[in-house]
């Protein structure tokens, strides 16, 4: 130890001895300690009278936005407190190359040395395999200069939302299985939950896995059920796009690896910049620029650095674009009063999804959709942007959307025959449809008078009128010379009556299950209006945006819910909690910037309550519904938020690094016994961009595991809390990747 200033070796200064000023100091920082943790304020509330974040008292996340663009972890390490950062420069985001991995997350008060210790006091008992010592020296770490004082979740994981067995919701792999089995069908591609031998085993002791850069041809881009060549290959037909739907491997078939980055990615641009332009590294191609350039859809900027979508299209490509387009479908039709009795959209075949980004200024959520096809990347492009979109085709199967919920349907140039197959996919349309929603066509068939466009129109216009779909209109814009025609879907039954027996295309069996959707071939039927008291689907949700907290009408006041008490007041009970967690919580105590969030997934949305309580902020909120789960998807579409079905035992149809954050609630333990949460993890990893969010809320058994695996990936874990059973863990994903590869093929 180095002498003191004042005394050299061998003298003894004047005063108290040495021993009395250690023995002193710990003394007084004892009492200090006890006083810090005495009147520290709670960062989360915790249970139905849980206690507020005393905001007065503690600090708020640094602002990346204040920060400039081009800082590396040397520059953050530098950094000047919050209230001395510099303004927001027109300076680019850093690159993979230019960030480096920051230190592991600490409280005030506490050393990273100390965290690391709590953390494996906390798991090693549990823990049913070591963290390979190689992992442990690699896991990088986070300052925490960025975390808020006094972080305290505990309180918050106390919460009455435990599932139940008994409820009145069907599981949608139950309700897609029963409705297969009334056919007298076989099982289509893909596996159906319900089905899955209980083989896998306790995901818990799986092997940590020792990842590989993925090196085959088209890596960055994977996509597993889509880009499945080996399956499209022994595809006997293709005539109805076949090849466009999902195609899983299995677990053994998945690739184990990661998926590389673009060369010189960067965080993508910030909402609603976004909207016009986006980093061409990111999204690295090039033909559809070339491919649509008379069409206004993208085009590269001058210095080759983005990618410009000036708001056209191919139905609204002249200088109005599509904000005039939206105007002018109202103008025509003032029923659809976007962003308040209109709400949810579909949008099918919608290229880069112009139509769906302007509609956000008008308070309208669209759900963009189109196949991963040889319009090169469009649903890439769209989610780059910031709008919701993802993978899919109108081809074979249903949908994965519930009945009766989508306000409006929209389709301009979207190139679907409706008018073949006995108008199936017209009527997949009807199955979504709400009743008396929109179904807006703009097409040249519309406005077009030659030959093939007046037989399509003919055709298309006839098969609506057996439907009994009302034409509101059929008029050109006379500034743009584009052609409209929008028809109503019937709100109840009663036009149908006036159909002949025999009449096509022909009603649904009375037990064919309209919300069943998963892995369920289209059929060429028309469902009825549904009727009768307490029925969903016989009346409109409120106006938005009252919609978003309204319990919708037919919500149980006796049967149970989710949660075990009755629906409607467990809807409420629900979004309640939400809002708890979310503003004494998330908001503050977790580090995350959301100024730089704007798409969301919740892998497990429940009622949408996590989505409803961020409504205020400018984001979106992907709400998956897991088809093992009671089914409440028609319950967020009622409340004017969008999601959509799906089995985390297989990977998902959106392209890699599309989202910001990642909610993972109660999932991970309800998929040990099918799948093995090192594969989920992986999937997350492809979904999530670098320096994106991960939460996760779950039993203490299962999060042992996935925070020996988050570590593997090398993501920064922010947070790591039990309380009892329950665990909460945030983590930050970084720009690390494997330096070995695989190089086998898919």
């Amino acid at each position: 130890m180095a002498a003191p200033r004042y005394s050299r070796i061998g003298e003894r200064p004047n005063g108290p001895s040495a021993t009395l000023i250690i023995v002193g100091s710990l003394l007084v920082g004892a009492l200090l300690i006890g006083a810090w943790v005495l009147t520290a304020p709670a960062a989360i509330a915790g249970g139905d009278e849980g206690t507020a974040m005393n905001t007065a008292d503690t600090k708020t996340p640094v602002d990346a936005s204040d920060v400039p663009d081009t800082s590396t972890e040397e520059d953050i390490e530098k950094e000047a407190p919050a209230d001395e950062l510099p303004a927001e420069q027109d300076a680019e985001p850093a690159t993979s190359e230019d960030t480096k991995e920051e230190p592991a997350p600490t409280t005030e008060g506490e050393s990273s040395e100390s965290v690391e210790e709590n953390v494996e006091e906390t798991t090693s008992e549990t823990a049913e395999q070591k963290i390979p010592e190689s992992v442990e020296e690699k896991t990088p770490k986070t300052d925490d200069s960025k975390l808020p004082d006094a972080i305290n979740p505990d309180a918050e994981l106390n919460t009455d939302n435990v599932e139940l067995n008994s409820t009145k919701f069907e599981t949608q792999a139950d309700e897609s299985q029963e409705e297969k089995v009334a056919r007298g069908e076989e099982e289509t591609s893909g596996t159906t939950p319900s089905e899955v031998q209980e083989s896998v085993g306790d995901a818990s002791k799986d092997e940590l896995p020792e990842w590989k850069l993925c090196s085959f041809e088209g890596a960055q881009d994977y996509i597993p059920c889509l880009d499945n060549k080996a399956a499209i290959k022994k595809l006997t037909t293709t005539k109805h796009y076949e090849h466009r739907e999902r195609h899983c491997p299995t677990e053994e078939e998945l690739p184990k690896c990661l998926l590389p980055l673009p060369s010189n990615y960067k965080v993508p641009i910030k909402w609603p910049e976004s909207r016009d332009a986006v980093w061409f590294s990111n999204v690295p191609h090039t033909e559809l620029a070339s491919y649509k350039s008379d069409q206004n859809w993208v085009k590269v900027s001058d210095n080759k650095q983005k990618l410009i979508f000036p708001g056209g299209g191919t139905q609204f490509k002249s200088e109005h674009g599509a904000l005039h387009y939206i105007e002018y479908i109202e103008k025509i039709v003032p029923d659809i009063s976007w962003g308040k009795h209109v709400r949810t959209l579909l949008d099918v075949g919608c290229g880069v999804a112009s139509f769906g980004g302007y509609l956000f200024d008008r308070n309208v959520l669209a759900m963009s959709l189109a196949p991963k096809d040889e319009h090169e990347a469009q649903i890439q492009f769209a989610l780059e942007r910031g709008i919701p979109a993802i993978n899919s085709v109108m081809g074979t199967q249903r949908l994965v959307f519930p009945s009766n919920v989508y306000d409006v349907v929209h389709c301009a140039r979207c190139r679907v025959p409706w008018e073949i197959e006995g108008g199936m996919l017209l009527l997949e349309l009807n199955r979504l449809l709400r009743p008396g929603g929109f179904f807006i066509w703009s097409a040249t068939p519309v406005y077009w008078d030659n030959e093939e466009d007046t037989k399509i129109w003919n055709d298309t216009s006839d098969l609506l009128s057996r439907m009994q779909w009302t034409m509101l209109t059929r008029s050109i814009d006379p500034e743009t010379k584009v052609g409209v025609a929008i028809f109503q879907k019937p709100k109840d039954n009663d036009l149908y009556a006036l159909r002949s027996p025999d009449a096509l295309p022909p009603f649904c069996e009375d037990d064919d299950k309209p919300d069943a959707a998963w892995y369920v071939p289209m059929k060429a039927c028309m469902h009825k209006i549904p009727s009768g008291e307490g029925v969903r689907g016989t009346s409109w949700p409120a106006d938005w945006p009252l919609r978003v907290e309204s319990t919708p009408t037919w919500l149980s006041s006796t049967e149970a819910g989710v949660y075990g008490k009755p629906a409607a007041e467990d809807f409420r009970s629900d979004t309640d909690h939400w809002k708890r967690v979310v503003h004494k919580s998330y908001m503050q105590g977790l580090g995350i910037d959301w100024t730089s969030v704007r798409k969301v997934m919740d892998m497990k949305a429940g009622y949408g309550g996590f989505a409803a309580a961020l409504i205020t902020l400018p984001l979106w909120t992907m709400n998956i519904v897991p088809v093992t789960e009671p089914d409440t998807l028609p319950i967020i579409f009622d409340r004017g938020l969008i999601g959509m079905y799906h089995d985390w035992c297989e990977p998902h149809s959106t392209y890699p690094r599309s989202y910001d954050v990642m909610h993972s609630d109660h999932l991970l333990s309800t998929l040990t016994k099918r799948c093995k949460t090192v594969n989920v993890l992986m999937e997350m990893d492809r979904i999530l961009r670098p320096d994106g969010w991960a939460i996760f809320r779950d039993s203490a058994d299962i999060m042992v595991q996935v925070e020996a695996i988050v570590k593997t990936l090398h993501w920064d874990i922010v947070l790591s809390s039990a309380q009892g059973e329950a665990k909460l863990l945030v983590a930050q994903k970084k720009f690390w990747r494997p330096e070995a590869a695989l190089e086998s093929e898919p």
